[in-house]
């Protein structure tokens, strides 16, 4: 009886020492993927998310800016066109 207790118990281990090995290598191949990953990224020549935005925004900005000086051209161009038709 007290044999199968010790099989049992080395059976428990062993599996205990495959678990920790497999978790082990687990974590190697994740580290050594996001390594990779990360020299692919850098390599790619990709802007950070701040400096997106901050593009973004000035894109905005200058589409506001547009569309006031467009109305304003269209202003001065009928008030132009208004003096035109005064001086006929």
């Amino acid at each position: 009886m007290q044999s199968d207790n010790k099989i049992l118990s080395d059976l428990a281990r062993l599996g205990q020492s495959a678990a920790g090995t497999i978790h082990g290598v687990k974590s190697e191949i994740e580290d050594q993927i996001k390594s990779r990953l990360e020299s692919v990224l850098s390599d790619m020549d990709l802007v950070t998310r701040e400096e997106y935005e901050v593009v973004r925004e000035m894109a905005v900005a200058a589409r506001e800016e547009n569309a006031e000086l467009l109305g304003r051209v269209e202003k001065l161009e009928k008030e132009l066109s208004a003096l035109k038709k005064k001086k006929k």
